[in-house]
């Protein structure tokens, strides 16, 4: 029996599926901090030490919640991801693609490939509909409290996330069979059955990457926001993005439809392949 195609949507979090950064949805007021504060130390932690911004944030992160008497541990980070703003129609969206999909005759999976926190994203209310989560974490030690970052992901370091996908392996610490050579029709899910969703400059080599090797990129914009729709106007016409559509995932919306013509082609795409192996 011939396996059905798998298609993979793969998300950035912040700014794709939430209009903001997750530490703004309970961390940050938890410290006494406004956002524009501690992303400001962020920062300046980053340009005073010429270090990178992702292990900036972490580490903040961590000297705030000591400095307020505040415990990280895994349940505390989810306690946070609770409380995450989605944008409009991202709960329904999961349910409504995978249906799409199986009434073309395809099999849909969803990821996330952010350079945020696991932790946080695990407690969101999607996280169950994700079949792996891509993202930054730390270390705990034996009492279960954050000590160190165990992964900090960079705008460099999400490209290698796809090629895992592609693979089927699901260990952000593997660095063996992520690199061994595999022949194209044994890979779980080519390039060209996947679709990446990003908003911004740092997911731009995910999406080259993906573009590059046939699958589809979209860049999503808060409406709410013109320069986010600016930006995403500008990875179109660099051509770093295939598609850009504004962030609302309501099944009338333009990124539903958007996402069902995707499927189409890439059915449609999967069965030429088959037929040209006639003999």
């Amino acid at each position: 029996m011939r396996r059905k195609p798998i298609i993979a949507l793969i998300y950035d979090f912040d700014g794709t599926l939430s209009p903001g950064n997750m530490q703004e949805f309970g961390f940050i007021q938890a410290i006494g901090q406004t956002p524009a504060e501690f992303w400001a130390k962020s920062d300046g932690i980053a340009r005073g030490q010429d270090a990178s911004n992702i292990l900036a944030y972490m580490k903040l992160m961590f000297d705030e919640a000591r400095r307020s008497g505040i415990h990280l541990t895994r349940e505390d980070f989810k306690r946070y991801g609770a409380d995450i703003k989605l944008f409009e129609g991202v709960r329904e969206w999961f349910r409504n693609v995978n249906n799409y999909g199986e009434s073309r005759g395809v099999k849909v999976e969803h990821y996330i490939n952010s350079s945020g926190l696991k932790e946080i994203i695990e407690g969101s209310p999607i996280a169950r509909e994700f079949k792996h989560i891509f993202a930054g974490s730390f270390i705990y030690d034996e009492k279960g409290e954050a000590e160190w970052p165990g992964i900090a992901v960079d705008y460099t370091g999400k490209t290698q996330f796809l090629f895992k996908i592609q693979k089927g392996i699901f260990s952000s610490r593997d660095a063996k069979r992520v690199n061994e050579s595999i022949a194209d029709e044994n890979k779980r899910i080519p390039f060209t059955n996947m679709i990446y969703f990003g908003d911004g400059e740092t997911d731009v080599p995910s999406m080259k990457v993906v573009g590059m090797f046939g699958g589809s990129s979209i860049a999503v914009f808060d409406p709410a926001q013109p320069h986010k729709r600016d930006i995403a106007r500008k990875l179109l016409r660099q051509g770093r993005v295939g598609y850009i559509t504004p962030a609302n995932y309501s099944r009338d919306s333009r990124t539903f439809r958007l996402v069902c013509a995707i499927i189409d082609k890439i059915k449609a795409d999967n069965e030429l392949k088959l037929l040209s192996r006639y003999k």
